[in-house]
Formats: C-alpha cells, sequence, structure tokens
C-alpha cells in the first residue's frame, strides 16, 4: 500500500486551521488568518547556519514558530564534529543554540533525513516558507591516481573521526608511519596537523573520542608536511591556528627562509589581517628564536612544516600496491599577483615519502532533493542574497548558501541576512497567504513512513548521558558515536 500524503487531505482535517466566521469579508479573513495563524517556518539543518537563522526569526518576529530538521540524531552540526576538541571556546555557541531550541516557538526533529524521510515539496506545501541551512556534507576529491590507496582519507572523514562523527567513528587510521602529508593550507589543516602532533594526555580532557584517542596515543607520525599549491601570501588558515601550531608544545616548525624572499616589502600593501599573518610567519622562518623558545625546539621530539608551490599529482604506492607510501607533487608558478594569484605548473615534479595522505581541499554541499536548483561545479543553491532562484518560498543560508568558507561568526551574519530577506517577503505578501498546518502535516508524513524524529528533550537525555560518561575520566563528555545505542538508550 502506498504511503499516505498529507496533502491529499482537506486542510479542515487540521485543529489549528478554523473555518472564516460568517459574513466575513475575503480581506478581514486575510488579515484574521495572518493575525491568528502565526507564520510556519522550516529549517533543514541544526548546526550554525540553522540556528542563526532560526534565532533570527524568532526574535524578529513574535508570532513565528520554526521547526528545525536534522538527519543526525543529535543537534548543533559543525560545532558538535567539525570544531576541534581542543578549542571548546568555540564549542559554547551551543549554549545560545539551546536556548533557541527550548523557545516555546521553536520544536527540533533529529533523525529525520530530507530528501529521503519526507521531501522538499512536501516541506513547502506544510510551511510558509523553508530554509535549506544543511552545510556542506561532502568533501572535494583530488581527481589523482591513488587517491583510493588505504592510508589516504579527506581531512573531513578526518575529523569527523576524531570528532565523533557517526559515519566516521570506524576510520581506524593507521598511524604507525612517521611522515604525514596534508593537502591543502585552510584552518582545517591545521586543526588535523594540530590533532596529530599535540601530546595525547593534552588531549585527555578534552571532548575527543576515547577510542581516537587510543590510536593518537600509540602514534608514530614524527612530521607532518602542510603542502600548498600556492605561495605564503596565498594560505587560507588564520593567524590563531598558525600561532598555536609555533607554540606547539614538544614540536619545533619547519619553515625555508628562501620560501618568504621578498615579502618584508609587500606588507605595507596587506591588509590588517593579512599582515599579521605573514608578519608571523616571517618571525617563525627567519628569526633566530630567543634562548627558551631555542632550547624548546632543540628538545622536540616532533616536527611540522609548510611546503608552498606544490600541487598533488599521484599518490605513490607501497612496492606490494596495498598502502600510500609516498606523493608525487607537481612543482607550481604563480601568475598574477597578491591573494588571487593563481598555481601553474612548471613541468618539474617532486616525491615526498609519507605513510599518510589527508586531504584538505575543502568541503563541498550535495544536491538535497530534485526539485532544489544546485550548481554542481560551486556545489551551493543559486541564490539571490538567500532567496532560492526561481522557487519562491524557498531560502538557504550558511555554506550551501555560499560555499564553504569563513568561520561561525561569517555563518552567523550570513545566516541573519537570509532571515531579514525571508521577514521581508513575509512583510510583502510575497509568501504563501492562509494558514499552513506545519509540522502537524510532516508529522503525518514521517509517521507513515516509519519514522520517529528525536526531540530536543531526547537530545537532552542523551547529552545528559554523554556528560556523566566524560565525568569519570574527567573529560567535558564521552561522545555517543552509535546510532543504535543512542536510540536504546532512548527506550526506542
Amino acid at each position: 500500500m502506498a504511503p499516505r500524503c498529507w496533502r491529499w487531505w482537506h486542510w479542515s482535517a487540521w485543529p489549528r486551521t478554523r473555518p472564516p466566521p460568517a459574513g466575513s469579508t475575503p480581506s478581514s479573513r486575510r488579515l484574521l488568518s495572518t493575525q491568528e495563524q502565526p507564520p510556519q517556518i522550516c529549517v533543514v539543518g541544526s548546526g550554525p547556519a540553522g540556528f542563526y537563522t532560526a534565532q533570527h526569526l524568532l526574535k524578529h518576529h513574535a508570532q513565528a514558530r520554526v521547526d528545525i530538521y536534522e538527519k543526525q540524531l543529535v543537534p548543533f552540526g559543525l560545532v558538535r564534529f567539525g570544531v576541534a576538541p581542543d578549542h571548546p571556546e568555540v564549542k559554547n555557541v551551543t549554549h545560545t543554540f539551546t536556548q533557541t531550541a527550548l523557545s516555546d516557538r521553536c520544536a527540533f526533529h533529529g533523525h529525520v533525513v530530507v530528501g529521503r524521510d519526507v521531501t522538499v515539496p512536501e516541506l513547502r506545501q506544510a510551511y510558509h516558507a523553508v530554509v535549506l541551512s544543511y552545510g556542506a556534507e561532502d568533501h572535494r576529491a583530488l581527481g589523482i591516481p591513488g587517491e583510493e590507496l588505504p592510508g589516504v582519507f579527506s581531512a573531513r572523514a578526518f575529523v569527523g573521526w576524531y570528532n565523533g562523527l557517526p559515519e566516521n567513528r570506524e576510520l581506524a587510521p593507521d598511524l604507525s608511519c612517521d611522515t604525514a602529508v596534508i593537502l591543502g593550507q585552510g584552518n582545517v589543516a591545521l586543526d588535523v596537523a594540530r590533532i596529530l602532533l599535540t601530546p595525547p594526555e593534552q588531549l585527555e580532557k578534552t571532548d575527543i573520542t576515547e577510542a581516537s584517542l587510543g590510536i593518537l596515543r600509540q602514534s608514530r607520525v614524527k612530521t607532518v608536511w602542510i603542502v600548498g599549491r600556492r605561495g605564503p601570501l596565498q594560505v587560507a588558515f588564520t593567524i590563531k591556528e598558525l600561532r598555536e601550531m609555533v607554540q606547539l608544545p614538544g614540536t619545533r616548525p619547519l619553515l625555508d627562509p628562501a620560501d618568504f624572499l621578498g615579502l618584508q616589502d609587500r606588507l605595507k600593501e596587506m591588509s590588517r589581517p593579512r599582515k599579521r599573518l605573514t608578519e608571523l610567519l616571517l618571525r617563525t622562518a627567519t628569526e633566530k628564536p630567543e634562548r627558551e623558545e631555542a632550547a624548546r625546539r632543540a628538545e622536540a621530539s616532533r616536527a611540522w612544516g609548510l611546503r608552498f608551490l606544490r600541487s598533488p599529482q599521484q599518490v605513490l604506492p607501497s612496492p606490494d600496491g596495498q598502502r600510500v607510501a609516498g606523493i608525487r607533487l607537481a612543482v607550481t608558478r604563480l601568475e598574477g599577483v597578491g591573494e588571487t594569484a593563481w598555481a601553474v605548473p612548471t613541468g618539474d615534479t617532486e616525491d615526498l615519502p609519507c605513510g599518510l595522505v589527508l586531504s584538505s581541499v575543502g568541503y563541498k554541499s550535495r544536491p538535497i532533493d530534485p526539485s532544489v536548483p544546485f550548481d554542481p561545479k560551486l556545489g551551493i543553491i543559486p541564490n539571490t542574497e538567500g532567496r532560492v532562484v526561481d522557487v519562491p518560498g524557498l531560502y538557504c543560508s550558511g555554506w550551501v548558501k555560499r560555499g564553504p568558507t569563513g568561520v561561525i561568526a561569517t555563518t552567523m551574519t550570513d545566516s541573519f541576512l537570509t532571515s531579514q530577506a525571508l521577514l521581508q517577503d513575509l512583510k510583502a505578501g510575497l509568501l504563501p497567504a492562509g494558514p499552513r498546518p506545519g509540522h502537524a502535516a510532516i508529522e503525518a508524513v514521517l509517521s507513515s513512513r516509519g519514522v520517529r524524529p528525536i526531540s530536543f528533550s531526547d537530545w537532552e537525555k542523551l547529552d545528559a548521558t554523554e556528560v556523566s560518561r566524560g565525568q569519570r575520566t574527567g573529560k567535558p563528555r564521552e561522545k555517543l558515536l552509535d546510532p543504535q545505542e543512542m536510540l536504546r538508550l532512548l527506550g526506542r
């Protein structure tokens, strides 16, 4: 028997929908429905983009009701699964998100996969507006021979592994090699390098998973090379992450002063953030460290370095072909100037031996539903200020709107702008008039398909379990990794 679809039913079946009073005029009916029926808004994704969008909507419209749908069993997206475990201050934003979720005009519905359990057209029928904020859940492939070899991972999967993303819990990377290579020079690349090189005892009091910490304790990785196809003026990491690497206990930097020739003279042309970053790179690469720092570096048993003007060409296999043994890099040169310069191959190559390759060349979004426009080249939903092109009432925010760039504060601003656009359209009468059933309709659809969403109250129970388990070993929490165990804990 085909599953029932709520849109086949008459609106009067929903208790929230009241018939118009006898004798009322069409205009008074519209006014009445606007006053009595709050705008029903759906947000897909419970990471920073989703929660900041919901927060802004609730703050700036006193009647709006917001439902947040999330495919994971737990909320907070990138804050939980992307932010490094040794950056707990960044995770404090979840306190704000929790207050949003606890609003009597907001509801969280986890374990619901939009595009599979419920379609975007079904959401659009049930709500006055739908905001897609589901982020970038895939990685950009290198597209080179040998990428499939054991020992080659995306940085996204590696980050998900040590942060407890269920789909990556069984990654179990082999860290028995001496040298690791990270391809890409953004903040994620430096996060991964730092986690690989941080003394395990310094991670024991973070929320890193115990399983990944156990493997890191056995790690033999001594050197990490962070490789970029462009030069020091084009690195994408920020000064905070670089400073953490420079000061990382037990490590020393490996920077070639020749890579930084002539940069001193160009400092005055740079923006302030780029200037401060370049100054730190110059000091680290070219200045003789003070006695105490020199002694620290001399005693260091591990090292990290930046390799510039190198582009991955091939992952080299071991003699038996069973795992990675190195990477062939094409030597590049820059054309153009400044931060927008691009790399072109010179024709030369060099081989860099290693036993682990982590690709950190970018995240990318996936299309969520055939009904939603998607630009596969840019990896975003085509939009104008958050309004999805040619689909009235459909919006997007965060990485799926602009691409995987910026920090959480960037996503906050971006999400607020999408929310403003939605509220402007609502005020201008550009969204559907009349009542919409909101979650009541979607609940019926999900029930007919055997889907039982996770509520925020359910999450609070899981949260309490994680915190309790973490307290036994002095950690802020011990994350639950297995969705089936989570469901058992909830009596499912």
